[in-house]
């Protein structure tokens, strides 16, 4: 059986409530209990390095992905299985992407919309198929499903976008789908 890589896109910072690092920690240790791999940004900060150190001290195999740029401010994590240095942000994503069967979106800031919205306009041209996940702890993406329903309903994309992601409230609500999804 091939090892399943769960891709999780989050916060380079810890955001305002403790929800959000305790759901990137129960998510992290998840990965590994299921035996699966985290793939994601090769940070050790926010809740980014929350999910990366639950999920190698779960014993998760873990391949982080950054840029070089950024290895001193995202405090680029040394102790992952694998570590890739890209050139640039837009690689970084590609490579992300390119090494997941399924795409998780915790709480984060610009960079992790800006992923999100890479990978949802990809599904939407028929470029790929695989799962994207929404993680609404506390609500947090709830503006976004907002605008998304907005720009359906303003005539700005066809109501299939909405199908090619799906929104869960909670860590456990996300490893069920996961462990649906992925068989």
């Amino acid at each position: 059986m091939t090892m399943r890589s769960i891709c999780v896109f989050c916060g380079a910072k810890s955001g305002s409530r403790p929800e959000y690092a305790a759901a990137a920690r129960e998510v992290g240790t998840a990965i590994a209990a299921n035996r699966w791999r985290l793939v994601y940004g090769a940070g050790d900060v926010g809740i980014m390095g929350e999910v990366a150190r639950a999920a190698i001290a779960a014993g998760a195999r873990t391949l982080g992905i950054i840029p070089a740029h950024l290895l001193d401010r995202e405090q680029g994590k040394r102790d992952l299985t694998t570590l890739i240095v890209t050139e640039d942000m837009h690689e970084r994503k590609k490579v992300m992407f390119m090494n997941s069967d399924a795409i998780v979106v915790l709480p984060g800031g610009a960079g992790s919309l800006d992923e999100f919205f890479e990978v949802l306009t990809w599904a939407q041209i028929g470029l790929h198929g695989k799962p994207i996940f929404l993680v609404d702890i506390e609500g947090y993406w709830r503006p976004l499903t907002d605008l998304l329903a907005h720009i359906v309903r303003e005539g700005f994309a066809d109501a299939s976008m909405l199908s090619l992601y799906s929104t869960v409230s909670t860590s456990a609500d996300l490893i069920d789908a996961l462990k649906e999804t992925l068989g």
